[in-house]
């Protein structure tokens, strides 16, 4: 049975998101969207790049959104760059300054600010990157063997 199709704030959200994760497979960085951290919030997209940096999104698709969850805050000490992503519609002032802007749709993205880069700390970079890179074989696995059971 298929599911019914997405409308209104999470039709543009998954645009949004895949819009994203196209921009970063584009740039050659390997995205993984929904990672839960070891704090248990849930990034929107976690991505490595080529030379092991870890890179945050963060997806805003409205003003009541970005004003309703400031949890982001709490992911910058898990990733080297972090950016908010957004669709055209969005007043992007209302963003802070300090971190990277992309603007997507369902077809690609675009980077209108570069982010800050920070260095994570060592052990925290180990073990993010085997997060992403485990999450990723995971959903893998579950896509080629949907029937496996033994997660």
């Amino acid at each position: 049975m298929l599911a019914p199709p997405l409308q209104g704030a999470a039709a543009l959200t998954h645009d949004v998101l895949r819009g994203v994760c196209r921009m970063l497979l584009a740039q050659g960085h390997s995205p993984v969207p929904e990672l839960t951290l070891p704090t248990g919030r849930r990034l929107d997209v976690a991505a490595l790049s080529p030379q092991g940096a870890i890179i945050a999104v963060e997806i805003k698709v409205s003003v009541g959104d970005f004003q309703g969850d400031q949890k982001w805050g709490e992911y910058l000490d898990f990733c080297d760059e972090f950016y908010f992503a957004v669709p055209e519609s969005f007043p992007i002032e209302m963003l802070p300054d300090a971190h990277g802007l992309i603007v997507a749709d369902r077809f690609g993205g675009a980077t209108l600010r570069p982010s800050p880069v920070s260095q994570v700390q060592t052990a925290r970079r180990k073990a993010m990157t085997l997060r992403i890179a485990r999450a990723a074989a995971e959903r893998w696995h579950r896509g080629f063997d949907p029937d496996f059971r033994g997660y």
